[in-house]
């Protein structure tokens, strides 16, 4: 442990160059007194560190001095690796900077360790995307994006809403941007209120000469946090029980992973039937269900079952000719 935390306080010298012992302490969740013995081991192991006492004092390191990453341990090694695997650094125009950062972490690895990081990346791969769905178009770049949530500016954004025919326009202060499901979100606050844009309905982007306006004491996550927090409450969901036939059980559980409510039970063997209770965001989202035609038997509540009806009777109309 005290390996681990002599490490952690190096490369938090190394980032943000000086670092109160206050500071050290709060991140390593350790008292200030075993910061400063950490500092007195730090210094007899020869790493040029030292105090500087005083109102603006702290903990610094000898200017240009460098660790390499030779004390990563073997599950952090393996972790590192699995980052590749997403898609979220080329959606952002990092892809060949993180194979580069990689490659350079991966040459200084312990020599044991090296083997099971080139595993990881052969071995494990995440696809965030969701079964049958369609990759999102981003009508603009996600650098153009970032170009004003980096340089701190306001931004013009032209911004096509759900339902609506014409694209509005907005000045907003960006706080950042959220990958979520693989969709990525702008988070801003418009005339001084959060708010979430989907990036894939943002038209055009010019990042403005005035600077960001952003909320005294709210940062990214505190702000997501919020509208994730609205955006799940607001939703006045649909609860829906069915019945599913057996032997389609596995198939419904994948395709309705994200309206099942609770772990599905398992049919008795020799069931024809199983029941299962799910959760749609409105009533007509209930539609999504004939997709598995005869295979499913909503039994309640009962709007479910007229609106699965009256879509089926508009279905047979249409082919009826």
């Amino acid at each position: 442990m005290k390996a681990d935390r002599l490490l952690s306080i190096m490369l938090l010298l190394q980032t943000r160059g000086r670092v109160t012992a206050a500071e050290l302490a709060e991140r390593l969740e350790v008292s200030v007194r075993t910061v400063y013995r950490d500092i007195e081991a730090l210094s007899s192991a020869g790493v040029p560190v030292w105090t500087e006492r005083g109102r603006n004092g702290g903990i610094r390191l000898l200017a240009g001095y460098r660790t390499d990453v030779t004390g990563l341990t073997h599950d952090e090694a393996r972790a590192l690796f699995v980052l590749t695997a997403d898609g979220t650094h080329d959606a952002l125009g990092l892809g060949g900077a993180i194979d580069s950062a990689l490659r350079k972490v991966m040459a200084a690895l312990p020599a044991p360790h090296r083997a099971d990081a080139e595993r990881t990346s052969e071995r494990i791969l995440v696809d965030p995307a969701r079964w049958r769905a369609a990759a999102a178009s981003t009508a603009v770049e996600l650098a153009e994006l970032q170009q004003a949530v980096f340089a701190d500016r306001r931004l013009e954004l032209v911004y096509h809403h759900s339902g609506s025919t014409e694209p509005v326009g907005y000045t907003v202060d960006p706080y950042g941007l959220v990958s979520k499901a693989g969709v990525w979100y702008l988070v801003a606050d418009r005339d001084g209120e959060p708010q979430l844009f989907r990036a894939d309905r943002v038209r055009s982007a010019a990042t403005s000469a005035e600077p960001v306006r952003r909320r005294r004491g709210q940062g990214l996550a505190e702000v997501w946090s919020d509208l994730r927090e609205q955006v799940e409450r607001s939703t006045e969901e649909v609860l829906v029980r069915c019945l599913v036939r057996s032997t389609r059980l596995d198939r419904f559980l994948r395709i309705q992973a994200a309206n099942l409510l609770g772990r599905p039970e398992r049919p008795t063997p020799g069931a024809a039937w199983a029941a299962l209770d799910l959760g749609f965001p409105a009533l007509p989202a209930v539609r999504a269900l004939l997709v598995h035609g005869a295979d499913v038997e909503v039994l309640d509540p009962p709007e479910a079952r007229a609106e699965l009806a009256a879509a089926a009777a508009e279905v047979a109309a249409l082919y009826r000719g």
